[in-house]
């Protein structure tokens, strides 16, 4: 069973997805372990409440400087034994110490077509205020594994998400969610629990029957 923690800041959708996927069983050999919020007041920890998963706040607000911070992020981590970190709308930059020490083993989802409206800045609204600006046509979601950069590792699954005509970036934000987030993430968390996600060379390949096709 691939042990999960699930890490937010806010009001948890993408976590909602992954434990309803668990529950209707889209997601098989895989758990939820611990839900982490740097939030103290995110609705997501009352989901994860409900469900009687453990439940945690972390905040870097409550530490004289960032490197305190890191390091007791890192060890209230290793208070639980975990196999997949998710990274589910949180929006604390990860530490070095904590990629290094979970290496390949965590993942986040991003609301757009990366490269497209990725990295320092993009997160949240900001995405499709770009994505509108731009006068994109299509835009979608990214399920990547995380590395040092800010969204730069290699990419798991993608769905494309069709911009409409009078979109503000709220009714934006939520059809990616709708159509592609909360799709995605919770078919992510299944390839990757049962075996069918292989790194090679930073690159994914998604094993198919008795082959494997590159992401």
């Amino acid at each position: 069973m691939l042990k999960l923690a699930v890490l937010v800041s806010g009001g948890g959708t993408n976590l909602q997805a992954v434990m309803d996927a668990i529950e209707d069983g889209r997601i098989t050999g895989a758990g939820i372990e611990v839900v982490i919020s740097n939030n103290a007041n995110a609705y997501a920890l009352e989901r994860a409440k409900q469900k009687n998963i453990k439940n945690e706040c972390i905040s870097p607000k409550n530490f004289a400087s960032r490197e305190e911070f890191n390091q007791a992020f890192l060890a209230k981590l290793k208070d639980y034994t975990v196999d997949l970190i998710v990274l589910a709308g949180f929006l604390v930059v990860i530490p070095p110490e904590m990629i290094a020490a979970y290496k390949d083993r965590i993942i986040n989802i991003h609301p757009s077509l990366i490269p497209s409206f990725c990295g320092k800045g993009y997160y949240g609204l900001k995405v499709h205020e770009g994505a509108l600006a731009r006068g994109v046509k299509v835009t979608g979601a990214t399920v990547h594994f995380v590395d040092e950069g800010t969204d730069t590792g290699p990419i798991i699954l993608q769905k494309a998400v069709a911009v409409e005509e009078g979109d503000t970036p709220e009714v934006l934000q939520r059809r990616v969610m709708e159509e592609a987030e909360w799709k995605i993430l919770p078919e992510a968390i299944n390839l990757i629990a049962n075996g069918r996600v292989k790194l090679e060379d930073g690159k994914v390949y998604i094993t198919k029957g008795n082959g494997k096709e590159q992401v």
